[in-house]
């Protein structure tokens, strides 16, 4: 279930009669839990409550019904039950069915209330649904509730009016519910004269069959955009009369409204029954776009994305700068007017900005700076000098956009009740004076400067003519001239294999000719975009990303061409879960990443809870250098070459089950001695048997003499025939595979993608008769110190910096992870210990046979034994390279780093003194 859903079984709960008997069941049935788990614990199977009248649902919450007037002592029993402790219990609940209390044992926070008022706190039991809650839903429910009450008028009004979700018409019916939400919030914050006049006007006007009400509507609709002195004319209703004209492009045009049914007249009226003057605008616009999302319909009320999260942008971009200067200010007039005035000219730009989010936010927080500001002067009563046209957007989707710029009016009007006073509020809020500043379009193909210029006032909207020009759009003036530029935002992600074809031509438009845009993900052409914008301007720019675009190939398809312009990293977020409400959705790895012109500012980077300022942020988000690895063909440390796998190219002939291959030597047993075992990734991790044909020149003529073989090797030929250009070349060898490398005393297996979650890529060592294949990597006859070098934190911290990903799994390159992979001059006795290091760990695996590499390498079941022995396998390993244990990735990186740049200085200096001597040579030889 959904929050909007658990919210509407809560409220509909507690409307019924109270049953003390049934309630626990009925409670825990609003979460969502399933109708067997609920048997279960009325028949008394599962529940384990240790209190009278007590159901106790492990790892969940344990509920009592209470005598009349003993709710607290009720909580007090739960909260001091074996049973709780026992069973896990995350909350308790008491209730006699006239109060209710709760807390929430982890966190410790409580409700209590009248039972009738409940629902008003079901943000607070969203976690026994799965769905991590934050601050603002806890204490506001409203805006879920008033999300839940639209999305069913929505839907109903669809089905009432199919040709309304068409295309032609879906911005009709956006339209139309952004006037509604409107005129419900403008009714409870005094915007409309009298109490209550849109519901009640709606409920005394409309038939109660609804045979009217699109008429009703629509006449309102049209008052409001109806000049108070145009009124006799318009030939008004008396009671449409009523309304005030409101304008600013909302009420203009059609007022065709749809028609309704019995059931969506009362879900109107519903939905202004809620005190709409609660709305947060933040959190309303993200859910609300849901309703008229059919993909997102399924997971409405989860895609708020809390203030902190969004603060983590806007704070280092430019807040945390306006509040120093604040600070610095004190009570200086002066200065605080320069400020004030400063933050009059600030541009705030989001162009992917969805339902304004991050515009709402930055509005509000500058808000109130200028709020004490102007106490600070003594100035309450003046008026904003902050112009809500200053905060521009660009967003894809029509309905969104709609609502981006509703909850900016709306937050407007909110900040000057909260800092003003209602009455000076009410007294310029009307009529609306600006039409759509928030610009739908594609922002890929959108100029962004005509979008929103850094200085002057005139806005003109253009865009690259190969894709199109939104000739529909109103082009709204600056209202002052401009000062810094503020881009932010949350781009659309999508990796390189979930683009559409538009979106990649899109991307390598942003990275022109010179564009090798590889699998790069969506978000890079913004981050490039948002640069090239900053290095024209006085601007700063600052975007969530996917961590990807700072690991693996990415990073040099991406981060030079940001560094040529001339900017820098100033300020990082790295490695966090940037995700909605709901814990049971997969959350994005995602990183932040502030954009800026070079200087000597300091650059700030945020790391698991820690900051520190440094002299630079690389593009792996790593600080002390702006380095870029790049791909190498050979090791650039003294290591042994690693190679793929052998491929195969067979059609897969050459490869045995494990019963076939038992098969063929029961039968042959001759054809013993052409099999050998086979390893790709998967059959090493996970201890699956495969075998594989393996047929030198030599033995070629045993081979052909057994039918079963002969048979196989034939239909490699004709495979190879009618293949491609590799495939044909191979035919004339066709009881081979394309490669042959085979070792000679052993071999280190690497395999090419291994999952995120374990703590080292399990490499092996497997004997010299054993055959890789192609989807893993091996290094042959390699010391065996090598492993564990392979097998250390070190490895795993440059790994999963500069590798590339397969979904979120970790995807092990040669030429960027181990040929790149500094490792410092090891003496006789370094290699000895780490020797016996890499023994120890080989020893500890065996210790747990028949269990697999990936049994055992699960970060929840790895053995005590084997985790010792990887410890002390980094310990020996980390004091060769500092004399001590690092303190963490962030420390072992920076060291990496360091030797990566001496490793390659060095190597440029050895080419360039090369190049004269094979010149010398040369003449010699002439």
């Amino acid at each position: 279930m959904n929050a909007v859903e658990i919210e509407q079984a809560i409220s509909d709960l507690a409307l019924q009669p109270f049953d003390a008997a049934e309630f626990p069941i009925s409670f825990l049935a609003a979460f969502g839990n399933k109708d067997t788990t609920l048997r279960r614990l009325r028949a008394g199977n599962n529940n384990a409550s240790d209190v009278p009248g007590g159901v106790l649902q492990r790892n969940n919450i344990h509920i009592a019904v209470c005598q009349p007037g003993t709710t607290g002592a009720g909580l007090q029993a739960l909260r001091s039950s074996p049973a709780t402790a026992k069973g896990k219990a995350k909350f308790i609940l008491a209730t006699d069915g006239q109060t209710l209390e709760a807390e929430d044992l982890s966190a410790g926070e409580t409700i209590a209330c009248d039972y009738p008022d409940f629902p008003d706190h079901f943000g607070f039991f969203l976690p026994l649904a799965g769905i991590s809650t934050v601050k603002e839903i806890k204490d506001n429910p409203i805006d879920v509730r008033a999300t839940g009450r639209l999305n069913k008028l929505y839907v109903e009004l669809l089905r009432e009016n199919p040709t309304w979700a068409t295309s032609e018409r879906r911005g009709d019916m956006n339209h139309f519910m952004a006037r509604l939400i409107f005129c419900f919030f403008a009714e409870d914050t005094d915007i409309f004269n009298g109490e209550a006049l849109f519901t009640r006007t709606l409920e005394q006007m409309s038939d109660r069959d609804a045979g009217n009400t699109h008429e009703v509507l629509s006449e309102i609709f049209r008052a409001m955009n109806v000049k108070i002195a145009d009124r006799a004319a318009a030939n008004l209703r008396p009671w449409a009369d009523q309304f005030p004209y409101v304008n600013g492009g909302l009420f203009s045009g059609s007022a065709n409204v749809p028609r309704f049914t019995r059931m969506a007249r009362t879900y109107l009226l519903h939905a202004g029954t809620l005190n709409w003057k609660q709305i947060n605008p933040d959190i309303f616009g993200s859910m609300i776009q849901a309703v008229a999302d059919e993909d997102e319909r399924g997971e409405l009320g989860m895609h708020y994305t809390s203030v902190p999260n969004i603060l983590k942008v806007l704070n280092p971009l430019f807040l945390d700068d306006l509040r120093a200067q604040l600070e610095a200010a004190g009570d200086n007039k002066i200065k605080l007017l320069n400020l004030r005035k400063r933050m009059a000219r600030i541009r705030v730009f989001d162009p992917a900005c969805g339902s304004g989010n991050f515009l709402v936010i930055a509005y509000k927080q500058m808000r109130e700076i200028e709020a004490e500001i102007n106490r600070r002067r003594g100035e309450t009563h003046l008026r904003s000098e902050i112009p809500l046209t200053n905060f521009r957007g660009i967003e894809l989707r029509d309905f969104p956009a709609e609502i981006a710029r509703l909850a900016l009016i709306i937050a407007e009007f909110q900040c000057d009740v909260l800092y003003r006073g209602q009455k000076d509020a009410l007294e310029e809020f009307l009529p609306l004076d600006a039409e759509n500043w928030i610009v739908r379009g594609n922002a890929l193909r959108l100029d962004w400067l005509s979008i929103c210029p850094p200085t002057g006032t005139v806005v003109k909207v253009t865009a690259d003519d190969l894709f199109e020009t939104p000739l529909d759009q109103t082009e709204i003036d600056f209202q002052n001239e401009g000062g810094e530029t503020y881009i932010c935002g949350n781009p659309p992600y999508l990796g390189g294999k979930g683009q559409s074809p538009s979106q990649k031509a899109e991307i390598a438009n942003v990275f022109g000719s010179r564009g090798q845009i590889g699998e790069l993900d969506y978000v890079a052409a913004w981050l490039l975009k948002g640069a090239e914008y900053v290095s024209q301007n006085d601007a700063e720019a600052a975007f969530v990303a996917t961590n990807s675009v700072n690991q693996g190939a990415q990073v040099h398809q991406l981060w030079p061409r940001i560094f040529e312009l001339g900017l820098e990293i100033g300020f990082a977020h790295k490695d966090f879960k940037w995700s909605n409400n709901a814990t049971h959705n997969a959350a994005v790895i995602c990183s932040i990443i502030g954009l800026r012109k070079r200087g000597r500012k300091p650059k700030v980077l945020f790391d698991n809870g820690l900051v520190r300022e440094v002299l630079h942020i690389g593009p792996y988000l790593i600080p002390g250098h702006e380095i870029v690895v790049l791909q190498a063909l050979t090791p650039m440390s003294n290591l042994m070459p690693i190679i793929t796998g052998n491929s195969p190219y067979d059609g897969g002939n050459l490869i045995l089950s494990g019963d076939e291959r038992e098969e063929l030597v029961r039968q042959y047993p001759k054809a013993r001695v052409l099999t050998k075992r086979l390893y790709g990734s998967r059959d090493y991790l996970n201890g699956e048997q495969r075998f594989c044909l393996w047929i030198d020149d030599a033995n070629q003529p045993l081979a052909e003499s057994i039918p079963e073989i002969k048979r196989r090797v034939d239909d490699v030929r004709l495979f190879r025939i009618h293949g491609g250009d590799v495939a044909r070349g191979l035919a004339s060898r066709p009881h081979q595979f394309r490669y042959t490398h085979q070792a000679k005393s052993h071999l280190l297996i690497a395999p090419r993608v291994s999952s995120e979650r374990r703590p080292y890529i399990p490499f092996g060592l497997l004997p010299s008769d054993c055959i890789v294949g192609d989807s893993a990597q091996a290094i042959y006859d390699a010391d065996i110190w090598h492993l564990s070098i392979l097998l250390s934190l070190m490895h795993m911290a440059w790994v999963r910096a500069v590798s590339g990903r397969l979904k979120t799994d970790l995807r092990y390159s040669s030429a960027l992870c181990y040929n790149t992979f500094p490792v410092p001059l090891l003496t006789g006795q370094n290699k000895a210990d780490l020797t016996r290091c890499a023994e120890n760990i080989l020893l500890a695996r065996e210790a747990h046979f028949p269990a697999t590499i990936a049994e055992l390498y699960d970060p929840d079941k790895m053995p005590e034994n084997l985790r010792h022995a990887h410890e002390n396998n980094d310990e020996v390993l980390e004091r060769i390279y500092i004399g001590r244990r690092f303190k963490n990735d962030t420390e072992r990186l920076e060291k990496l780093f360091d030797l990566y740049t001496k490793m390659t200085a060095a190597r440029t200096v050895q080419g360039a003194k090369a190049v004269p001597e094979k010149k010398a040579a040369k003449r010699a030889r002439a």
